[in-house]
């Protein structure tokens, strides 16, 4: 059933209810912009917030998370381990130190930045630990594809929950969506809108107007339809007010094939196959 607003929960394999929508803080600036744009999030009603190790933000994020108002318990919080923390040992640590910036008792969401072969068995065994020891509430992974998750899964005690991965309508992704829903894997899009470089199709500007909504609102409402949870990035206040408003009208079919019809394979990340380059 599509989510009929911003309250709305998918369940993931183990029970843990995740918000059909959240705010991604990548390329946010550490400081006042980071703890502004989660302020104004929460504030807005969303209940999700999307980080990184990476992205050198976690410390506002927990901060903002802490100084809010809102129950801890109903706010999911997602990071995730770098490529260079990985293994066993290191992916331990890197959780350590994620949750000392953050400073929060426990993480709802942990997840493998990137898929790295000579590494992934000891990662994935220290995240099932931090599972099984309830630091975590659910812990899954990013950027893999479907070959990936086989190698996963033929060693794995306890499956991965989600699989974020860059989707958006030049890059619909439809096989790896198809195999995390298969299996039983909750898929989540980072650069739902593309970057903006959708917005201007003509497809999306008509039904931006015959539904008076904006172009964005019409392919977040897209992905919302496919079942895929959504982390649009924005530090402005208007522009996250504006990106959860798409919960009181539907795409058609129809309208639903012509957005999945500009499909490019176009990617603004790297080729989850490309692991190789991170080791040099």
């Amino acid at each position: 059933m599509t989510p009929a607003s911003l309250k709305d929960v998918r369940m993931l394999p183990n029970g843990v209810a995740m918000p059909v929508m959240g705010l991604g803080v990548w390329k946010a600036e550490s400081g006042a912009e980071t703890q502004n744009a989660v302020r104004y999030a929460l504030e807005t009603g969303y209940r999700a917030i999307d980080t990184a190790a990476i992205y050198g933000n976690e410390a506002d994020v927990g901060q903002a998370v802490r100084e809010s108002g809102v129950p801890r318990e109903e706010i999911f919080i997602t990071t995730k381990v770098w490529y260079t923390d990985q293994g066993y040992e290191g992916t331990l640590r890197a959780f350590d130190q994620s949750m000392k910036k953050l400073k929060l008792d426990y993480l709802d969401l942990f997840l493998i930045h990137h898929y790295m072969a000579p590494n992934l068995k000891g990662t994935w065994q220290a995240m099932e630990r931090l599972y099984e020891e309830k630091r975590v509430r659910a812990i899954g992974v990013s950027n893999f594809l479907g070959h990936h998750l086989d190698e996963l899964l033929s060693f794995a005690r306890v499956k991965p929950m989600v699989n974020q991965i860059e989707m958006h309508p030049y890059l619909t992704q439809r096989e790896t969506l198809n195999y995390n829903q298969a299996h039983g894997i909750q898929t989540e899009s980072w650069a739902p809108l593309a970057k903006g470089k959708a917005l201007g199709e003509e497809i999306v500007t008509a039904l931006a107007e015959k539904y008076g909504k904006t172009p964005a609102q019409v392919v977040l409402r897209w992905g919302l339809q496919l079942g895929v949870q959504l982390i649009p990035k924005s530090t402005k206040r208007g522009r996250i007010e504006e990106n959860c408003d798409i919960f009181d009208f539907s795409l058609t079919a129809e309208e639903m094939a012509a957005i999945d019809s500009l499909d490019q394979n176009m990617r603004f990340g790297s080729h989850p196959d490309d692991w190789a380059q991170w080791m040099k």
